[in-house]
């Protein structure tokens, strides 16, 4: 690793993707020019290995340099060889502690196997989550049974009523202290995790792994489970579409949104031109 070799992380949802889910040109040609300087581009989501390995292979993002933050910081993935570099696993009782809570506050919740979502109830929330997330489910009598090794996380969803989430949070924080943390990836969805992990967290383990600076290290995002990515990194870039209040969070706001190459201007800014710019 040369000491020019800098490391970009992205957020999907609002950051790299359109409204529409999808990478826009701009946004994809910056990425492979800078692959092909030899950088190295991390998309950085809550969502599952296996759900972003099947929209890195859509984006074309499996070559040398690309690698994968998934669940939120709990699995740092290598997307060319196809393999984990770091893996945080939530422990069974914790597991069945959290979903027998969420039923009991008449809240759903899930969590996964490394092919699939696994639920314990077929409802909306499930159908809802698994359309918009393009994976299979599995429906089981007891999820801490049925899988043959500890999950990465939890998730209780609510499209209807996210306020009765947070208030979900605010019940569940202080009896779950040191088993594990939970934070909104967005309003609908309440995340579970191993106390500690975090994107700030694998973007610091993955660096260390690799032997780049953090001086080297940018990011962009635009929510709430993109601040401790964007507090991590040397250059922290928020979306232009972000809620005003994330942009306390960032050091750089883009003056492109999502949906018009957001990600390219930043590329072009602080990746590929030699003398970066003063921060």
């Amino acid at each position: 690793m040369t000491q020019n070799t800098k490391i970009l992380f992205l957020d999907l949802d609002g950051t790299l993707l359109n409204d529409d889910k999808e990478i826009t040109a701009g946004n994809l040609t910056a990425i492979h020019e800078a692959l092909a300087k030899g950088h190295k581009v991390v998309v950085a989501s809550g969502r599952a290995t296996v759900s972003m390995l099947k929209l890195a292979e859509q984006m074309g993002l499996t070559g040398e340099g690309c690698y994968a933050i998934t669940f939120n910081g709990a699995c740092i993935y290598d997307l060319c060889r196809q393999t984990p570099v770091r893996r945080f696993l939530l422990p069974f009782d914790t597991v069945r502690f959290l979903l027998d809570e969420a039923y009991s506050f008449g809240l759903y919740a899930h969590t996964y196997s490394d092919t699939c979502v696994v639920a314990e109830r077929k409802v909306r929330e499930l159908i809802t989550y698994t359309n918009i997330t393009h994976m299979r489910y599995e429906i089981v009598e007891n999820v801490c049974t049925y899988l043959t090794e500890e999950p990465y996380k939890v998730i209780s969803i609510n499209y209807d009523a996210p306020q009765k989430l947070a208030a979900f949070k605010d019940y569940i924080e202080p009896c779950i202290a040191g088993r594990a943390d939970c934070f909104f990836s967005c309003p609908n969805y309440l995340e579970f995790v191993l106390p500690g992990v975090s994107k700030g967290n694998a973007i610091r383990a993955l660096c260390a792994h690799l032997g780049i600076p953090m001086e080297n290290t940018v990011s962009a995002g635009d929510a709430e489970n993109d601040i401790s990515m964007l507090e991590a990194t040397h250059i922290s870039a928020i979306m232009k579409n972000a809620q005003p209040d994330m942009y306390a969070h960032g050091n750089y706001v883009t003056e492109h949104d999502n949906n018009h190459d957001g990600v390219a201007e930043i590329i072009y800014k602080f990746i590929l031109q030699e003398n970066t710019p003063p921060i």
